[in-house]
């Protein structure tokens, strides 16, 4: 439909509510302000009712939580690097929720130390760049922040060593 076509209706609309509304009593204005409250109300708890089972799925949640931040005060973009983390130590089996492994009976493998760190192992880095790489990572996963990170973030710890092992 045409821009201009649209906007004339929704003039026409409102001129012809507004007539009505200073034509028409306070009474019968405020009966209908408070039947369209009310039945307002029952049309959205109807509707919460059909559509309850939406409001927590995945899209709804990757709406909100920009919106809503955590206790540890986490964005959405921190939570997917986090995912992200957790994806890739997964993909490569060092970290598993079910059982616990130690970090001494497995080395991390080069490149996957410079994944977990997000840098690149085709690039050359310093002592600090590794370390500002690290802290960034560490302010996120600390087990301070959550005591369920503690395993993550021996396994960042375990990456950085790695990769500091490889630059001397």
């Amino acid at each position: 439909m045409n821009f201009f076509l649209i906007s004339v209706v929704i003039f026409v609309i409102l001129y012809l509510l507004l007539n009505w509304f200073t034509k028409t009593s306070s009474k019968k204005i405020s009966n209908l302000i408070r039947k369209l409250i009310i039945f307002g109300s029952i049309g959205l708890a109807l509707l919460m009712i059909f559509a309850g089972r939406f409001i927590f799925s995945l899209p709804f949640l990757l709406m909100i939580l920009p919106i809503i931040k955590t206790k540890a005060g986490l964005s959405l973009i921190q939570l997917f690097r986090i995912w992200g983390l957790l994806r890739v130590l997964k993909n490569s089996g060092r970290f598993n929720f079910n059982t616990f492994q130690q970090s001494s009976a497995k080395s991390i493998p080069l490149d996957e130390a410079y994944r977990i760190l997000n840098l690149d192992p085709k690039k050359k880095y310093t002592k600090d760049d590794v370390q500002k790489s690290y802290k960034k990572i560490m302010k996120k996963i600390h087990p301070d922040i959550s005591p369920e990170l503690n395993r993550l973030a021996s396994i960042v710890n375990e990456a950085k060593d790695t990769v500091l092992k490889n630059l001397s």
